[in-house]
């Protein structure tokens, strides 16, 4: 006995799949996956309408889901981030069902609860057995931890693997067991596993990226999280990134053993580890091929679940354990609010991801941006679009200042202690309007196309069409 059929379109057939269901996907291949537009386009063709579709992450190379909205085979579409390929579309208008932005820790909360029911879930497998044992860590299209598919396996009503490397039964290092699984297919290719590098996963040269990046490893000495036991999350832009090596220095300069580092692990995390700045990495998604082959090889390089990483349902997740995490921004206003889910003109490019998850989390929530983009102040009276409330973040580091929210006292006295370039928020918007002037008011149009949830099941925020 086994599970494996002959084509895609049998294993559809078999699931059930039938208009006005909801179907999902997991965003490990990142900007490299087939899967999500190989089912899609079976499903047009079957003249299935009216779908669903729930998939972690919408990436640029899945613009074919376009034409599939404007003939109706999607009418819904939940995500936790959006590219810009994809995100000009929805902000032009294109759906009449607006769509829902949730966290990486809140979208399996809410397929967990029910709330957002899956009928048939499909798992693009790097490796797959015959049964259903799946893993990314081998295999030609290896893309590491399988964490955000984990939730849409474990509850969705059907589940089906696609895979480019079918193994003989059992695949005894598993991260998804048969007992979930429904169908396996055999595919000859499931993505290009360069495209899981995302593009920003580089320390930036630029040198304010590097000032922006050392003053935040200097405010991380100042906070007094800096010892050992240590624990920590970076983003993968280029300051975060940069900052992490700064940091890396500190620990090794000053033999600080740190507990754990979590999130989506870059090959610079991966050296951290390696150098004995953390005992363990977490790790719910690879950025880049240097943490895929780690997370095959190093028994102290760990896969982690969706929900495990930062479910506020769970009865614990580990960024409830963070210390501190890096995060970017595309806008941060006078209330340290951030926006990560569209440009300056209001345009989906993003998602919070984990962004709002570690900030809630974390004991030090640290934003890095420049004072300005493309001659736009980064602080401004009101951002575009609530991603991160103000009330959880905790700094914000320019190549200008640096700037504390003010529930944060005792950090600031902190930080000035140590000479670091502290002004108020207020001082940051002057200097940079004072370079660049203050921008235009962005014009929207009246047709809500998005709805941003925040980790608890609430609506933080709403996205208006862009005119």
């Amino acid at each position: 006995m086994d599970k494996v059929v002959r084509s895609l379109k049998e294993a559809i057939e078999l699931a059930g799949v039938q208009s006005g269901m909801t179907v999902s996907f997991h965003h490990h291949m990142r900007n490299g996956d087939y899967v999500l537009n190989m089912v899609m386009e079976e499903l047009a063709q079957k003249g299935i309408k009216n779908l669903t579709v729930n998939a972690s992450s919408v990436f640029d190379c899945h613009k074919p889901l376009i034409d599939h909205i404007r003939n109706g085979v999607v009418t819904k579409l939940c995500c936790n981030y959006m590219a810009a390929g994809v995100g000009r579309a929805i902000s032009a208008g294109i759906m009449e069902t607006p769509v829902e932005f949730r966290t990486h820790g809140g979208r399996p909360a809410d397929i967990v609860s029910g709330k957002t029911p899956i009928d048939v879930a499909f798992i693009a497998a790097p490796t797959s057995d015959t049964m259903g044992n799946c893993t990314g860590k081998i295999g030609k299209s290896a893309c590491g931890s399988l964490g955000y598919a984990y939730a849409d396996a474990m509850y969705a009503k059907k589940v089906v693997v696609i895979t480019d490397n079918l193994v003989p039964y059992p695949l005894t290092e598993r991260s998804i067991d048969e007992t979930y699984i429904d169908y396996v297919v055999p595919v000859e290719a499931i993505g290009d596993p360069a495209g899981i590098v995302s593009g920003t996963t580089k320390i930036t040269r630029d040198p304010v990226g590097l000032v922006m990046a050392e003053t935040a490893a200097k405010v991380i000495q100042a906070s007094g999280l800096l010892k050992d036991g240590f624990s920590f999350q970076t983003g993968a832009g280029g300051a975060t990134l940069a900052a992490a090596k700064f940091l890396k220095d500190i620990m090794l300069k000053d033999n600080i053993k740190g507990s754990f580092g979590l999130g989506g692990i870059t090959g610079y995390m991966v050296d951290m580890l390696n150098a004995g700045c953390f005992q363990k990495l977490l790790d719910v998604q690879c950025f880049d091929l240097k943490a895929v082959e780690s997370i095959r090889t190093n028994p102290n390089h760990a896969e982690v679940s969706a929900m495990h990483y930062a479910s506020p349902n769970a009865k614990s997740a580990a960024v409830d354990s963070l210390d501190v995490v890096l995060l970017g921004a595309t806008e941060v206003d006078l209330n340290f609010n951030v926006n990560v889910h569209t440009d300056s003109n209001g345009s989906i490019m993003g998602g919070s991801g984990g962004h709002s998850d570690t900030s809630a989390g974390a004991k030090l929530a640290m934003i890095i941006a420049p004072l300005s983009r493309a001659r736009l102040p980064i602080v401004t009276d009101k951002v575009q679009c609530i991603s991160t409330p103000g009330k959880t973040v905790d700094v914000l580091v320019t190549q200008r200042g640096v700037a504390v929210n003010p529930n944060q006292t005792e950090l600031r006295k902190a930080l000035e202690a140590a000479k670091l370039p502290v002004c108020d928020i207020e001082e940051l918007k002057a200097r940079a309007e004072a370079i660049c002037g203050a921008p235009k008011a962005v014009r929207h149009g009246n047709k809500v196309v998005a709805n941003v949830i925040y980790r608890d099941g609430t609506v933080i925020d709403q996205l208006y069409n862009v005119e």
